[in-house]
C-alpha cells in the first residue's frame, strides 16, 4: 500500500475524507453504565463526562429530567471548557459567565447581560442527536441538519435488557487496525492458542472462550476450540456479500474425511464485526475512533438462551480496566504483561489466558499507533482484510462525490437487515452448509425474546431512548 492511501484510510478528524465517511453512521459515545451511580459515584453526583470522538472535543451530560445532551465542548461565549460546567435541572451552565445550554444546544440564559438582552436568542451551541440502544448511547456526528441513517435491526440492538450486556475498552491504536484483527479468521489459530487442552463451562470461560467446546463432537468427544484452532491452522476462508457492506465470513477447517469445523462470522461496514462467544451467546463489536491514534471498542453480548448474569460479566471485565476511561491495566508500559515462561509452557503468545482481549490488544498496539501498511506483505489468509480495504477506499470516494456509502441505511432497509447469524460447530464434511444453517436457525428459534421483539426494544431501553431525545 502506498503511504498516501494509508493516510487516507486512517485519518479521521474534521475535514478528513475518512472522517467524513465515518460521520455517515451512528457512533457509540458512552455506556449507560457510565451514568449509573452504583458503578461511578462521580456521575451520580454530577452526570457530566468529556467525550473525545473522531478527533472532536465534546461534552455529554444528563439534566435533571433525565435527558441526555451531547454538545461541543468549548463554550460559544469565550471558549471555556463546558466539561467543567454546572449540571442543572434544565441544562449545563458554563462557570465562566453563567451561560446555560439545554440538551438541544439552545442558549437558555446569559445572566451577565443587561435585563432584556436578546443575546441568548441569537446563540446556539452545536448539539448532536442521541439514541440509546442495548445499554449504549449512540451519537449522530454528521453535518448539522443532516438526516441520520438508521441502525440495522441486528439482534444486538433488539435483545431485551435481560439478555444483553454492553462493555467497552480503550486501545492505543488507530481504528482500522483495531477492526481488522476481528475480521481476520486465521489469527485465532496462533494468537489465541493454548498449549494444553481442557474444556470449561461457559460461565467459567470469560476471556478464555476458546477453551469452550465447539458445537458438535468427534467420535462422541467434545473438542475445545483451542485444539481445533491449533491442530487445523490452515483454514479455507470464504466471504460472501449478504448485503451491500455486510460480509459473511466462513472459515472451514477440514478435520477428517467426514468432519469439518465451521466458523461463521460477519463484518458490517465500516467497523463492526459479529462473532460467536459460545453456542448461545453472540458478540457484536463496534470500533469507534477517539482520534487517529486511540480507539474504543464497544462489545454487545446477546444471549439466545437464558438471561445474562450482567453483574458477573461486568465485574469480570472491570477487573481488567481502570475507570473512568476504561483503559486496560496492561499495555506497552508493562510489555502487555508478557511472561516468557507462560509463552514456553501455557500460551503461544505468553500473555496468559485470563483475557484474550489482551492478546488482541497486543497485536494491534504493537503495530504502532498507526500501522505502516507500506511495509506489510499480505497473503492468501488476508483476503478479507484486502476486500475490506477496497470497500473502504471506494466508500471514501463515494462520500467525496456526495453519494451514500454502504450500510448508511434508510429506515426500511435497516429494518430488513436482521441477524446476522454466527456459529462455531463441527459439521459433516459433505453437508456442512446445511448443518450450520440448521443449527443457527435452531438457536434463534429457541430465543423467546426474538419471537416477541418484532423490532421493539425492551421497556428499559425505550425509556433510555426517550431520555436521549
Amino acid at each position: 500500500m502506498q503511504a498516501e492511501q494509508n493516510e487516507l484510510i486512517t485519518r479521521v478528524g474534521p475535514g478528513t475524507a475518512c472522517g467524513a465517511l465515518l460521520r455517515s453512521y451512528w457512533q457509540p459515545v458512552a455506556l449507560l453504565d457510565e451514568f449509573d451511580p452504583r458503578l461511578d459515584a462521580r456521575t451520580g453526583a454530577r452526570p457530566v463526562k468529556p467525550v473525545r470522538v473522531l478527533g472532536e472535543e465534546l461534552v455529554l451530560f444528563r439534566d435533571g429530567a433525565g435527558r441526555f445532551g451531547l454538545l461541543d465542548r468549548p463554550c460559544p461565549h469565550r471558549g471555556a471548557d463546558l466539561a467543567f460546567g454546572r449540571c442543572e435541572d434544565d441544562g449545563l451552565r458554563c462557570p465562566f459567565h453563567g451561560w446555560k445550554f439545554g440538551v438541544d444546544g439552545a442558549c437558555l440564559e446569559t445572566p451577565a447581560e443587561p435585563v432584556g438582552s436578546q443575546l441568548c436568542q441569537r446563540v446556539r451551541q452545536r448539539s448532536y442527536p442521541l439514541q440509546a440502544r442495548a445499554g449504549v448511547l449512540f451519537a449522530w456526528l454528521g453535518d448539522e441538519g443532516s438526516t441520520p441513517c438508521a441502525l440495522p435491526a441486528f439482534d444486538a440492538f433488539l435483545a431485551p435488557a435481560s439478555h444483553s450486556f454492553a462493555f467497552k475498552g480503550l486501545w492505543h491504536c488507530n481504528w482500522l487496525q483495531a477492526f481488522e484483527v476481528g475480521i481476520d479468521p486465521a489469527h485465532p489459530s496462533f494468537l489465541h492458542r493454548y498449549l494444553d487442552d481442557r474444556s470449561m463451562a461457559d460461565d467459567e470461560a470469560y476471556g478464555r472462550q476458546f477453551r469452550a467446546a465447539s458445537a458438535g463432537d468427534v467420535g462422541g468427544e467434545r473438542w475445545p476450540m483451542t485444539r481445533i484452532m491449533r491442530e487445523f491452522h490452515r483454514p479455507e476462508i470464504r466471504f460472501d456479500a449478504v448485503a451491500d457492506g455486510l460480509l459473511r465470513l466462513t472459515t472451514l477447517r477440514p478435520m477428517t474425511d467426514r468432519l469439518t469445523h465451521v466458523r461463521v462470522t460477519h463484518a458490517a461496514f465500516p467497523s463492526t464485526f459479529v462473532i460467536p462467544l459460545s453456542e448461545t451467546i453472540t458478540i457484536t463489536q463496534m470500533h469507534v475512533p477517539v482520534d487517529d491514534t486511540h480507539t474504543y471498542w464497544y462489545s454487545f453480548f446477546t444471549s439466545f438462551a437464558g438471561p445474562l448474569d450482567k453483574e458477573a460479566m461486568r465485574a469480570q471485565r472491570l477487573a481488567c480496566v481502570t475507570l473512568p476511561d476504561y483503559a486496560p491495566i496492561h499495555g506497552r508500559h508493562d510489555h502487555w504483561g508478557f511472561d516468557p515462561e507462560d509463552q514456553r509452557t501455557r500460551t503461544y503468545l505468553g500473555m496468559g489466558e485470563d483475557d484474550i482481549n489482551l492478546h488482541d490488544q497486543w497485536a494491534v498496539e504493537s503495530m504502532g499507533s498507526i500501522q505502516d501498511r507500506t511495509r506489510e506483505h499480505l497473503g492468501t489468509s488476508d483476503k478479507v482484510i484486502m476486500a475490506n480495504r477496497r470497500t473502504l477506499v471506494k466508500a471514501i470516494e463515494t462520500v467525496r462525490a456526495g453519494g451514500q456509502p454502504p450500510m448508511a441505511l434508510a429506515a426500511a432497509d435497516a429494518a430488513a437487515l436482521v441477524g446476522p447469524d454466527t456459529i462455531d460447530c463441527i459439521a459433516p464434511a459433505e453437508r456442512w452448509e446445511a448443518h450450520w444453517t440448521d443449527a443457527a436457525r435452531a438457536k434463534r428459534s429457541a430465543a423467546t425474546w426474538l419471537r416477541a421483539a418484532n423490532g421493539t426494544p425492551s421497556d428499559g431501553e425505550s425509556a433510555a431512548a426517550e431520555a436521549a431525545r
